[in-house]
């Protein structure tokens, strides 16, 4: 079996032969077929992530809110200050916002530029992890040429990636400041212009957390830059002024901001989003050890990959320049963000270009006696494809007599044969050994994370699908009918629904009672747990979501049920 960093074979078409006199032009199949020979990787991903981000609309609360904020921006032509459900959003800079609102400006408004903006932005990811290893690895031409298939294949990030938020944005810009840091064959000082520029665009892209995301490798550049412990005042000298320049980008759209949206918005945008979110995360907060169980989620599927997992375990010094990089980023990153209360998986997005050269790297060393073991094989991948395959042909026959009681496994096994015979066809590819181990994982498994969103496409996406609701909202404004919302209101009907006027949020009876005084032709939306006669009888609109229901109720309705329910208790 050929070893994952062996080099690869010659993938240069053979030399065509011409006739004396004749002039010999490459066609466009030619062409392409070098595109596609230089960078495999780029075209399969590219494939991969136009056919799985259209097979649904946009998801709640993820891509719904984005595009909620972009959209009252539009609306109200208020391109400083974002806003969502009618009031300033200080959560986010407006960088995403700004790309999405020019693409709406030549294209118009809808969802499929928003859509294509983040497929490019997973794309340029993938072209600097392949950049950033080729300068780092330099004596290791093979990290080149596998980071980018890893990067590519992590099945988390991949699926993220479809979503319309700002991490795959601020990967870019961390990686192209990491970019600007490395050293290159003409030049060993950093290029100080376009880090300091890779930061501010990364500050506008998600606020001061981009300082964090390349702060680290900067600190610490001397343990792994030649240049910086030769030139250490020049190192720190320069990279700080190069940090302060890059601010400036994010203080001058915080000045605007803060001048247009007022006092209330300047002390949400500069003390609410930094200290809150670091010192006591009022949203998200988890204990520090949270992200150690999840790292074999966060680089599935090659957490199991015994390979990956003994080279990375046999790691020994001395460690070479690329090395040191990535430990000098990855490592105190990830400490950082365990300390820090507020966790969610994808805030680690912008280091999984890291994982991919660690990963990488160390199968570029591995070199040892049980190099060439079958039992560090895609083994444990092909029995977790063959075990999927089981549990859905199962899963479909215990649906159809009627032995599943839960709603969305029942909903799951209505696809259970077809996609069992997908997956039982992708477990014995992983163990075919004709073609390299690791493209093979890569492949395999970027096919399989496609296979698995198009399983929740056609099985559990109505129950997400938050079209019917928006359009049945939107015709109540047209109406002039107002629209109340008996939860928190992340935005997720504005945008689907082009709704011009702020859902009102409400909490409690009296609450909905006060509001259905003042509007009693309003309709309030409702999340039941389980629907009861009333919901059946009353509602205008019933629909199942993430395990709950959604009601649309005519509010004089609504109210009067529930006291004739309290008078019932």
């Amino acid at each position: 079996m050929p070893s994952p960093h062996s080099a690869p074979p010659s993938i240069d078409a053979p030399a065509e032969t011409s006739r004396p006199g004749e002039t010999h032009r490459p066609g466009w199949a030619s062409a392409l077929g070098r595109a596609f020979a230089a960078r495999p990787w780029l075209w399969c991903w590219l494939a991969a992530a136009l056919l799985a981000i259209f097979q649904h609309g946009p998801m709640p609360m993820y891509s719904t809110r984005t595009l909620s904020v972009a959209w009252e921006m539009w609306v109200r032509h208020s391109f400083a200050v974002p806003y969502l459900n009618g009031l300033p959003y200080s959560d986010k800079p407006p960088l995403l916002l700004w790309l999405i609102h020019l693409g709406w400006l030549i294209g118009g408004v809808g969802d499929v530029w928003p859509r294509l903006l983040e497929v490019a932005l997973g794309a340029i990811q993938l072209l600097l992890v392949a950049r950033l290893a080729e300068r780092l690895f330099p004596e290791h031409p093979q990290v080149a040429r596998t980071a980018p298939w890893i990067a590519a294949a992590f099945s988390f990030g991949f699926l993220f990636g479809l979503q319309v938020m700002y991490e795959v944005l601020l990967a870019d810009c961390v990686l192209a400041a990491l970019l600007c840091l490395t050293p290159t064959p003409q030049r060993a000082s950093p290029r100080w212009i376009g880090f300091a520029l890779a930061v501010g665009l990364g500050l506008l892209s998600k606020g001061p957390v981009m300082w964090l995301h390349v702060a680290f490798p900067w600190l610490l550049g001397p343990w792994w830059n030649r240049w910086a412990r030769r030139e250490r005042s020049r190192w720190y000298g320069t990279g700080l002024l190069a940090l302060l320049a890059g601010s400036l980008l994010l203080l001058g759209w915080v000045a605007l901001a803060t001048w247009t949206g007022g006092e209330s918005y300047r002390q949400k945008l500069v003390v609410h989003q930094t200290a809150g979110r670091v010192v006591d995360a009022f949203a998200h907060a988890a204990p520090f050890w949270w992200y150690l169980p999840l790292l074999p989620v966060l680089i599935f599927p090659f957490a199991l990959w015994p390979r990956a997992w003994v080279a990375l375990g046999l790691l020994r010094g001395p460690l070479d320049t690329g090395l040191r990089f990535v430990l000098a980023w990855i490592v105190p990153v990830f400490v950082a963000f365990s300390l820090i209360s507020g966790k969610q998986p994808y805030y680690l997005l912008p280091e999984f270009g890291g994982f991919a050269l660690l990963i990488a790297a160390a199968l570029a060393r591995f070199e040892h006696p049980w190099h060439a073991r079958r039992w560090l094989g895609p083994w444990p991948l092909a029995l977790l494809c063959a075990v999927t395959a089981v549990a859905l042909v199962v899963l479909e026959y215990m649906a159809r007599h009627g032995k599943v009681a839960d709603r969305e496994l029942a909903t799951l096994g209505t696809w259970g044969v077809p996609f069992g015979v997908l997956f039982a066809g992708f477990a014995i590819a992983l163990m075919v050994r004709r073609w390299r181990e690791l493209q093979r994982i890569a492949l395999i498994g970027l096919m399989a994370t496609v296979a698995a969103h198009a399983l929740f496409t056609v099985t559990l996406w109505p129950a997400y699908d938050f079209s019917p609701i928006a359009r049945r909202l939107a015709q109540a404004e047209a109406g002039g009918s107002p629209i109340a919302n008996l939860e928190s209101n992340d935005g997720q009907y504005t945008f689907l629904g082009r709704l011009r006027e702020p859902v009102t949020q409400l909490r409690g009876l009296d609450a909905v009672r006060h509001w259905s005084t003042e509007h009693p032709d309003g309709l309030v939306i409702t999340y039941p747990r389980e629907l009861s006669a009333a919901d059946r009888a009353h509602a205008v609109y019933i629909q199942p979501f993430r395990g709950i229901w959604v009601a649309i109720w005519p509010v004089s309705d609504y109210v009067a049920a529930r006291e004739h329910q309290q008078l019932r208790d």
